[in-house]
């Protein structure tokens, strides 16, 4: 594919993927707990969420976080604390039921109105020597279809997620492969 960055940084310049952009700002849309979950107030607002309803609680389930009844019973009651292992796991399947819960909505918006306009931020070359910097300029353009993006990022599909946004990327022409690394991808819903 033309202008794929394989060894991206090598001269200096700094950036994610466009795809890790994409996600980060559908998490930061999802909203949700903000308080960490090392913290009293954090972990109980994440254990409350996945075990509410039995829907949740089976939500949590698939999403890896297997508990015993008892278990759950001493952390909420706070007779026992979690390990720092299992602070992840119950943070991890927080995100992912969250991501699930907020999926079909968030695409219906996204999807509003002929889709959603996208900034596209370009790749930061302040570290790169000037010979080698090359031009590339902030760019904006209109996601109309957002359905495999939320799909992929709503199941933690990593891989999906890059092709989806690849996918959409194409659609600036012949430039496409400069925003393959970028510093922020930014737009609302």
């Amino acid at each position: 594919m033309p202008e794929r960055n394989i060894d991206f940084g090598k001269f200096g310049a700094r950036g994610i993927k466009g795809s890790d952009a994409v996600a980060r700002r559908l998490d930061d849309l999802a909203d949700g707990i903000v308080t960490p979950v090392t913290v009293k107030r954090g972990l109980m607002a994440r254990l409350h969420y996945l075990t509410r309803t039995d829907h949740s609680r089976r939500a949590a389930r698939d999403a890896g976080l297997t508990m015993t009844d008892r278990t759950l019973k001493a952390w909420l009651d706070e007779k026992r604390r979690p390990s720092n292992a299992n602070l992840e796991r119950i943070d991890a399947a927080y995100r992912q039921v969250r991501r699930q819960n907020v999926a079909r909505h968030l695409l219906r918006r996204l999807n509003a109105n002929g889709g959603t306009r996208v900034e596209i931020h370009p790749l930061n070359q302040s570290q790169v020597p000037r010979p080698l910097q090359r031009m590339v300029e902030y760019r904006a353009m209109n996601v109309r279809r957002w359905d495999r993006i939320v799909e992929a990022w709503s199941a933690g599909d990593h891989q999906a997620l890059d092709d989806s946004w690849e996918d959409v990327i194409v659609d600036l022409g012949s430039q496409w492969g400069q925003y393959e690394y970028v510093t922020n991808i930014g737009f609302a819903a």
